[in-house]
């Protein structure tokens, strides 16, 4: 029957045109019933009887079961609204970079702490992430809760990638696990003003245990075992092991016997590199730290910002003076003077930069050509920028303890004075480039006191070379010929 056949038709239609077609079949039968009942006549052209009809109406009348979605329609994209507008939505998925990722936390004195890491650039850019600090000691014989704001430091200068540097500062009002019954550190990262202005994600994180009796109270008021510390930026890359050698000598010599060499491994130290350390691992001036795994994270300059950050809050109470500089870099003092009489002179003053002597990394002396004992690059590289005060660049050192944060550079944020004002006293001539060459150094070959290579005039200068005997002497006289036969 023609009905029964639209009846058929109707279970098959599609979900979303399923209840408009029954609404109208059923409005048009009942007014056809009506009509039927009040003139008591049906049409000649209907091919259906008056019972048939009824029992239609009555199949028709009874509320239709709901089908159920199907199970590839469960992500909305859009739909009509009331008012016949179109509402579209937007499915979020993973994440574009981590809120907060730990480095490390350590205590800056008795009520207060520094968190190290890193968080997502465009965050900080875009929005204000906040944190908070809390204490949870061991034994909790209050039922307050020990919290405190954190005050965040971005010391890289905004030349973070996806992610940038973070200091977090975490001052209490009072002394922390003064009982000595130990207790935990957490932090409170939240994403407030961030990418998604709806959605304040908070991630709760513990940075930091103190195991009981173990705090030593005395640690922030002490003498610091080390006079100096050097901090390493990330080493990266096919490193040449005579240029690391010749570093570590030249030094351990000019910082003494109460110094201690950071290193920190970002893929730069390979098994050559690691034989020409060994010796001053054993004799306690190195300490090396595997820090690849920061690789993971696209920070700026293999993320060595996060890197002296974390070494300058690790060693802050274990050494008087901190230098930061790198290993293509060499310190000098003139002849008269040490590097001690020479931080003497500037005690007053928190933090002093030094003045860098830029050196050429491939023009060498004529004369020097075919003399094997001048093996070393310090000695047979010469010619010094001529105008390296006009194209300044500088390093650093400072008095740890006085320092909230600290750059590549120099740092600025800290309590005392910085000085610029060291030419004549302290210098670092800078061999840009060679530390990561495993080929001959020299490329051109002068007989000159003067020369103009790529339009840069340099003029001979051999302060460095003139001491190489001296060093070469004190690393036979440290650790023996274990490294006479070191690979460029």
């Amino acid at each position: 029957m023609a009905i029964k056949d639209k009846e058929k038709k109707l279970f098959v239609s599609s979900p979303r045109n399923y209840a408009a077609e029954l609404k109208f079949l059923l409005t048009t039968l009942l007014l056809l019933c009506t009509i039927a009942t009040l003139l008591h006549f049906i049409p000649s052209s209907f091919t259906i009887s008056a019972s048939d009809l009824r029992l239609c109406i009555s199949r028709i009348s009874q509320t239709p079961p709901t089908p159920s979605p199907p199970q590839a329609s469960t992500i909305i994209h859009e739909k009509l609204t009331t008012n016949n507008t179109i509402k579209r939505f937007f499915n979020p998925y993973g994440s574009a970079a981590y809120n907060f990722i730990t480095m490390s936390a350590y205590r800056g004195g008795l009520n207060t702490f520094a968190i190290i890491g890193l968080s997502s650039k465009p965050l900080h850019v875009y929005g204000n992430p906040t944190y908070e600090c809390q204490w949870i000691p061991f034994t909790n014989t209050s039922s307050e809760k020990i919290i405190t704001n954190g005050y965040k430091i971005l010391p890289d200068w905004g030349y973070g990638h996806v992610y940038t540097v973070v200091v977090v500062n975490c001052t209490f009002n009072g002394t922390i696990n003064g009982d000595n019954n130990g207790g935990k550190l957490m932090l409170y990262a939240s994403t407030s003003g961030g990418g998604d202005r709806s959605f304040n994600a908070t991630d709760k994180m513990e940075v930091l245990v103190e195991q009981p009796k173990l705090l030593d109270h005395t640690l922030y008021d002490s003498k610091p075992k080390f006079e100096f510390l050097y901090c390493g930026s990330s080493l990266y890359g096919n490193l040449n092991p005579q240029r690391v050698r010749e570093w570590i000598a030249y030094h351990v010599r000019l910082f003494g016997p109460k110094s201690h060499f950071v290193i920190h491994d970002a893929g730069g130290v390979h098994e050559e590199v690691l034989e020409v350390l060994k010796p001053w691992i054993e004799l306690g001036y190195v300490t090396l730290q595997d820090i690849r795994d920061e690789e993971r994270f696209d920070g700026y300059y293999h993320n060595q910002f996060m890197v002296v950050n974390d070494c300058l809050h690790r060693y802050k109470f274990m050494a008087k003076w901190m230098f930061f500089f790198d290993v293509d870099e060499y310190i000098y003092v003139p002849p008269k003077s040490t590097i001690k009489t020479v931080v003497d002179s500037l005690s007053e003053y928190s933090q002093f930069t030094i003045e860098q002597m830029a050196m050429n990394s491939k023009v060498c002396l004529q004369d020097d050509y075919g003399k094997t004992y001048r093996k070393w690059g310090f000695e047979k590289l010469v010619y010094r920028d001529a105008i390296t005060g006009i194209r300044r660049d500088r390093k650093y050192a400072v008095q740890p303890r006085s320092l909230y944060a600290t750059g590549v550079h120099m740092s600025e944020n800290l309590d005392g004075n910085t000085t610029h004002k060291t030419e004549g006293r302290i210098k670092y001539f800078h061999y840009h480039g060679t530390i990561a060459q495993r080929r001959e150094t020299c490329k051109l070959l002068v007989n000159s006191t003067k020369i103009t290579y790529e339009k840069i005039p340099y003029v001979l200068d051999t302060t460095m070379r003139d001491i190489a005997g001296v060093i070469k002497k004190f690393e036979l006289k440290m650790i023996g010929s274990r490294l006479q036969n070191t690979k460029q």
